[in-house]
């Protein structure tokens, strides 16, 4: 499961605020900037932030000895 902090990094390298990622997402700002610093999300949520940031073009990195991270797809 992605965490808060990669749904930030990718929502920035996209150019999106908070407000924009809410709209494409169907969800409130308060919800994602609550996840994003470290609360707790429903997994559907945190589905939905997923989905439209790999359709968006940015793969999530899992802990591989480097940490958790994001990338744009190839």
């Amino acid at each position: 499961m992605i965490t808060g902090m990669q749904v930030k990094l990718g929502r920035t390298a996209l150019g999106l605020s908070v407000r924009a990622l809410a709209a494409k997402t169907d969800l409130t700002a308060n919800t994602i900037n609550r996840f994003e610093n470290g609360s707790d999300a429903k997994g559907s949520t945190i589905q939905k932030l997923q989905n439209y940031l790999e359709e968006a073009g940015i793969e999530f990195i899992p802990e591989n000895g480097g940490g958790l991270g994001v990338r744009f797809k190839k």
